[in-house]
């Protein structure tokens, strides 16, 4: 498996799967238009945030947009990771693991001492497997 920034046409898949990815994100909540993609994720993209894409071969197997944020309080700047999404004939095989944990090296490398994510509640699929020893905590 190799985790890198996606090509032009990667990144097209991507945006085509995002509606999916939101979908599932929220528990079958919310399915947004590609519109609404576009809305939601250029604006994270043109301050900074990229996806990296875990692949075998020619197969996208999932991602994570990573990037900067800033708390509404403190204003304070911290890492965040903003989607995580893996294919659903990919899942169970760590690759959301491996995806965070390189995310997590790239904020680091990018300056970010703290890294924050959301979920929608503590028994989220995202936290399985992670213990509260692990580099998150809720709050």
């Amino acid at each position: 498996m190799e985790i890198r920034k996606p090509n032009d046409l990667e990144y097209k898949k991507i945006l085509s799967l995002t509606p999916q990815a939101l979908f599932d994100g929220t528990l079958g909540e919310a399915k947004p238009s590609d519109e609404k993609v576009k809305q939601l994720i250029e604006p994270l993209l043109q301050k900074g945030s990229y996806y990296l894409i875990a692949t075998e071969g020619n197969h996208l197997m999932g991602w994570i947009l990573i990037g900067a944020s800033q708390d509404p309080l403190t204003e304070k700047i911290y890492g965040f990771i903003y989607e995580l999404f893996v294919l659903e004939e990919f899942r169970g095989k760590g690759i959301a693991r491996k995806l965070i944990e390189t995310g997590i090296e790239h904020l680091k490398q990018d300056g970010y001492s703290e890294i924050r994510l959301q979920t929608r509640e503590r028994e989220s699929p995202l936290l399985e497997g992670w213990d509260e020893s692990e580099p998150f905590s809720s709050y």
